[in-house]
């Protein structure tokens, strides 16, 4: 049958045609991401990790009130996201959205209990001393922490004194022998200094498994997400109203 048809070749068109035809059929765009993140989501591994997690909550008797996960996330401080506008149907080419443009970075660090706690977030800014301004002006709380750092980020020290911080706000409403902290493995949560404040302190941490947050970190997936792009929004809001300045005020 297929020597009768002859050695005519399908055209390029061929397949979209026949999807087309094919109504149990579609097209969709796959979600590109890491080949390191790719092997994490094997389920023996996660499975390992999630014995452990709950061997080790077991063996200190953690308590919900006294489960505790935290994660940080960096933003751009002058960058808007991406958004959607109406035009006339013979409009040609695509819009553009004019966004202040300053890239110096800033991270926030958050952590939420398993009873609904929150620890006031943790913020890091570029800088090299605390500036009053930051302070009067910026409207925060008095519980939130400003850091300033080389570049933003977060490093051994900043983690140690994340840590110091989280005791100071979750000591006092401790109701087991300990406080478990499920975290990532950034090395600023892995330093001598870290670890040895969690031990003197009652405080076990728990790795989660390499490159697995976009799975297995709740407050990467369920928290930092949409506040990434309500920031954005707000950004969007600014320039829309002529404020082309970002600052960390």
């Amino acid at each position: 049958i297929l020597a009768s048809r002859g050695t005519r070749r399908v055209g390029k068109q061929w397949p979209y045609r026949f999807i087309q035809r094919r109504e149990e059929l579609r097209t969709r765009c796959p979600r590109t991401y890491d080949y390191q993140r790719a092997l994490c989501e094997d389920p023996d591994l996660l499975s390992g990790w999630f014995r452990l997690f709950f061997d080790t909550r077991s063996k200190f008797g953690i308590l919900d009130c006294d489960l505790y996960n935290f994660d940080e996330t960096g933003f751009m401080m002058g960058v808007i996201c991406p958004s959607m506008v109406v035009t006339r149907t013979d409009r040609r080419g695509r819009g553009k959205t004019v966004q202040p443009g300053n890239r110096e970075w800033a991270t926030a660090i958050a952590c939420i209990s398993g009873d609904g706690f929150d620890v006031p977030p943790f913020l890091l800014v570029k800088g090299a001393y605390h500036l009053a301004n930051w302070y009067s002006e910026g409207g925060l709380p008095d519980s939130w922490a400003i850091k300033p750092t080389s570049n933003g980020w977060t490093n051994n020290e900043t983690g140690l004194d994340w840590i110091k911080h989280f005791d100071k706000h979750t000591r006092t409403r401790t109701k087991g022998s300990h406080r478990m902290l499920v975290l990532d493995g950034h090395g600023s949560h892995q330093s001598v200094e870290f670890e040895a404040y969690c031990k003197d302190h009652s405080i076990v941490p728990i790795c989660l498994p390499p490159h697995s947050s976009h799975i297995a970190q709740p407050l990467d997936v369920g928290l930092f997400s949409p506040l990434k792009r309500a920031y954005g929004r707000e950004i969007d809001t600014f320039v829309r109203a002529h404020i082309n300045h970002i600052t960390k005020v």
